[in-house]
């Protein structure tokens, strides 16, 4: 087993969260460590299963996606450095978009038209230089932001609630197509489905 997949099926056990993930592989070294010593309590504590989890990055593979794991390098620094940082996160599209120079818009998912305009005109400003527009592709002033970035030919970065392959809300469904296509990443904790 890997330890890519020993991280996911550790990231995947029930009652084995953020904190607990990286105090287990503090003390263990590895994932694949962890899981043999954990394993020989099966009342305290039971993998997620290895053919469940191996599935699970062969299909994210599939549609072209792929695993951010905390502590690697590709892993978003900032993100690393908060104490229940998420152990796993899934990703498609241009990894280079998780740039330092980002700045997240968010707001009213039931915004006036006025707010969807400044929202996607100051995405569309703040890409055109460069900068990396984060938002949750939710409707409303998210999904103005991320069209705004896409507006100016930049980059821009959806943190979506979902699994890579459904896309929440369904009328955003082309513009989360879109992030991923046309330079920018979706990124998530959550499996496929």
């Amino acid at each position: 087993m890997s330890e890519a997949l020993a991280r996911l099926r550790l990231a995947r056990s029930e009652g084995v969260g953020p904190t607990n993930h990286r105090r287990l592989l503090e003390r263990f070294g590895s994932a694949r460590a962890a899981i043999a010593v954990l394993s020989r309590n099966p009342e305290r504590f039971r993998a997620a299963s290895e053919a469940d989890c191996a599935r699970e990055m062969a299909a994210t593979a599939e549609i072209g996606g792929r695993f951010l794991f905390l502590g690697e390098p590709d892993y978003p620094a900032l993100m690393a450095l908060l104490p229940d940082a998420p152990p796993v996160l899934i990703a498609l599209g241009d990894p280079a978009a998780l740039a330092p120079r980002a700045v997240a818009i968010v707001g009213a998912r039931n915004s006036s038209a006025a707010g969807r305009r400044v929202a996607e005109d100051l995405a569309d400003e703040l890409a055109g230089k460069g900068i990396v527009v984060i938002s949750g592709m939710a409707r409303g002033i998210d999904a103005a932001a991320h069209q705004g970035a896409l507006n100016a030919k930049g980059q821009t970065i959806a943190a979506i609630a979902g699994g890579l392959d459904v896309a929440y809300p369904p009328e955003n469904a082309m513009l989360q197509a879109r992030v991923a296509d046309q330079g920018g990443l979706l990124i998530t904790e959550a499996p496929l489905g």
